[in-house]
């Protein structure tokens, strides 16, 4: 199978390329990136060919494309794609704006084309086992859910509100918001939320609280916030406190690693777990190979940007957003 990729500007898509290479019988045609220094010096560590102009890299006969360009842009990316008859994994949040994840739904299942939302959080087996247990009953009825996902600010064009769509909250509130619509199968009805900038110099959300009610009279609170510092040994997290009928269920997806601590380097975290990426990028292209719906829909990942949005919306009058 022939793919693409289109941006570095986002640092999963090394992840992704990485995780290509180690598929049997895929053939990694080309980057498209229009900074001419990053593309040209990814096309070398891959060895592959790099395009200055996306249009070009879906001019040479691909299947499949990765989008891991920046968020306002992916409307613009998916789009083109989808016209070409090209299978696409985006990277989340979907889109910078939920009008523009809207129209990519549509055009393509108007072109017939997959298009999957990179979640790779579902494949992280610490989350997958506390599914299993949530489907087995045990739990009893969810209740409530209490979540966190805090990180370091990435800078760059992500504090960009035009090429991002805004700072924290779009960030990390797509990630548990899916997680949650996995776990339960209901949807979010309200959102209320306080969104600040309160750590960083940057003018941008870095920080937010959420509470949201769902259809099925469960509620759920999120932390979303970029209030690591620097040095902090971190590269995500995300933390899930599941309150059911029967009992609770704790849940930390990336405590798959060893704390090690020196006098030279301060705490480090030595990672022993799941590579999600790997197993995201070999889902999608089963997906593509096998011509099936995706397990992670665009409609996933609107559903997940539409609570981003409210949240955003919430904070600006001071009172709950409804989504119904």
């Amino acid at each position: 199978m022939r793919v693409g990729i289109v941006s570095f500007a986002h640092g999963h898509a090394y992840g992704y390329a990485s995780a290509l290479q180690k598929i049997n019988g895929i053939e990694l045609v080309g980057f498209a990136d229009d900074n001419q220094e990053r593309g040209e010096k990814v096309a070398a560590q891959f060895q592959t060919k790099h395009y200055a102009d996306y249009l070009e890299l879906f001019d040479q006969d691909i299947e499949a494309v990765i989008i891991t360009s920046e968020n306002s842009l992916h409307m613009e990316h998916v789009v083109s794609a989808a016209r070409k008859g090209i299978h696409i994994l985006c990277e989340k949040p979907l889109a910078s704006k939920v009008e523009d994840a809207r129209k990519m739904i549509q055009v393509c299942k108007e072109n017939n084309v997959i298009l999957q939302t990179a979640f790779p959080v579902r494949f992280n087996t610490p989350i997958v086992n506390a599914k299993k247990i949530i489907d087995s009953g045990e739990l009893g009825k969810i209740i409530a859910i209490k979540g966190t996902n805090r990180g370091t600010n990435p800078g760059g064009w992500f504090v960009d509100k035009e090429k991002s769509g805004g700072g924290a909250v779009i960030d990390h509130t797509v990630h548990v918001v899916d997680v949650i619509r996995w776990y339960t199968g209901a949807e979010v009805t309200e959102v209320y939320a306080e969104v600040d900038n309160k750590i960083s110099e940057y003018d941008i959300d870095d920080c937010g609280l959420l509470t949201m009610e769902f259809d099925n009279n469960m509620f759920a609170t999120l932390d979303c916030s970029w209030s690591r510092n620097k040095t902090y040994p971190t590269w995500g997290d995300v933390t899930l406190e599941i309150i059911g009928t029967n009992g609770t269920l704790a849940v930390d997806a990336f405590e798959q690693k060893t704390a090690v601590y020196s006098n030279q380097d301060g705490a480090q975290w030595d990672f022993w777990g799941d590579n999600m990426d790997d197993a995201l990028v070999a889902d999608f292209i089963k997906t593509v190979k096998e011509k099936r719906a995706p397990s992670i829909t665009g409609e996933d990942g609107l559903k997940a940007l539409e609570v981003a949005i409210a949240a955003y919306e919430s904070s600006e009058k001071k009172q709950p957003v409804s989504l119904v």
